[in-house]
């Protein structure tokens, strides 16, 4: 049997000197709130789009709304979304659907005469400011006698 003796002097096992703790420190403390920055910026979109996808169902809302009444008098309404839709049969989960959202539908000629374009603007507050989705379609306004 052979007796082994580690060779290794401790005197030259070294750790990580004080400079390279401070740099991976200083690493550190730039990439951080870089990276948080990231994380709520991200949250933010997230929110943003959640806006916009509820904007967008309920543009649809007044759009389908408009054509289905079969009336399209050329002028402006407007409103907001505590009432439920048409065709729906109100509950308490219905009662608070949109709050913030408003909508304005605008009827306007087009120079063709049996021909209208609707506008819906959806408009809700986003912070300090007021977000706004619009879309629009046309529609066959009948013959008019």
């Amino acid at each position: 049997m052979e007796l082994r003796i580690d060779s290794r002097d401790p005197r030259n096992d070294r750790g990580f000197s004080l400079l390279e703790v401070l740099l991976a420190i200083a690493i550190l403390a730039i990439a951080l709130p870089v990276l948080l920055g990231l994380r709520n910026f991200d949250l933010d979109l997230q929110f943003r789009s959640a806006e916009l996808r509820a904007a967008t169902i309920l543009a649809q809302e007044k759009l389908l709304e408009t054509e289905l009444s079969g009336a399209f008098p050329i002028g402006e309404t407007s409103g907001d979304f505590q009432a439920p839709p048409p065709g729906v049969i109100p509950t308490a989960e219905l009662a608070n659907r949109a709050i913030g959202y408003r909508w304005k539908r605008s009827i306007m000629p087009t120079p063709l005469e049996l021909i209208r374009e609707v506008r819906i603007q959806i408009v809700w507050p986003r912070g300090q400011n007021e977000e706004t989705l619009e879309v629009s379609t046309y529609v066959f306004a009948g013959v008019t006698f």
